[in-house]
């Protein structure tokens, strides 16, 4: 049947494949996602609008501005957000460790407003498919991004542990579940897909969050087994 679902995908470095060079430790994009595949498996047309530190406000304002302009013509959209709305200002938690300090966004803000979005979406006659986080390697992850300030040892004391690093990460992915459930919302379980591999490790890049090519192919068959899952109990129709 010759009948193609537009996509949209709005998320953050994540599913824009970006990953860490080895050579020289910047980050560039090596997108390994195989969205051709997914495209011609389940004749989609995927559109992919990720954008390198993306929070779920920019994601919003991002997805009004293309309605309000009438370009955001899709049947679907896939949000992978969060990433970035729970990371910290390090540098500042580094040089003030007895302060309090908030994420990018704060865990309510988050909820909230990806309750928006849905809402929104769904009054526009667009389905919202959420995705849980891919985990992170707390400990890549601070040697990263902290392992350089002059301060560090203060973050590992605001911290308590580098492994709170991976609890509060997984407590944005936890929520993102609950409020798909709350909002019946379907759900690609992308963590999930990860941590049916024992050595984690070889899964990511060096900064301990992005996946690396490996990594990459897991989200493409994370992706493949939520359609095919989705199709069997009827809760999205497939061509193929």
């Amino acid at each position: 049947m010759e009948l193609h679902r537009n996509v949209e995908v709005f998320g953050d470095s994540i599913l824009k494949g970006v990953q860490v060079d080895d050579e020289n430790n910047r980050y560039h994009v090596d997108n390994n996602i195989d969205v051709e595949m997914l495209e011609k498996k389940f004749l989609l047309s995927i559109s992919n609008f990720s954008k390198f530190g993306c929070t779920i406000s920019k994601a919003f304002s991002l997805i009004e501005k293309r309605f309000y302009k009438g370009e955001l013509k899709c049947d679907a959209i896939v949000l992978n957000l969060g990433g970035n709305d729970c990371d910290f200002d390090w540098r500042a938690v580094s040089e003030r460790p007895d302060e309090e300090h908030a994420p990018n966004t704060p865990l309510d803000v988050f909820a909230d407003t990806y309750k928006k979005i849905i809402e929104f979406l769904k009054e526009n006659g667009i389905r919202p498919i959420l995705t849980t986080l891919p985990p992170l390697d707390a400990q890549r992850f601070f040697n990263w991004f902290c392992g350089g300030l002059e301060k560090k040892a203060n973050v590992l004391e605001w911290l308590g542990s580098v492994e709170s690093i991976y609890r509060w990460h997984e407590n944005y992915s936890r929520t993102i579940e609950k409020i798909a459930s709350e909002t019946g919302t379907l759900l690609v379980d992308l963590r999930g897909a990860f941590l049916k591999y024992r050595k984690l490790g070889n899964l990511l890049c060096k900064d301990g969050t992005h996946p690396n090519t490996e990594g990459q192919r897991v989200i493409t068959q994370g992706f493949i087994e939520f359609i095919e899952w989705a199709s069997a109990k009827g809760k999205i129709e497939i061509y193929a």
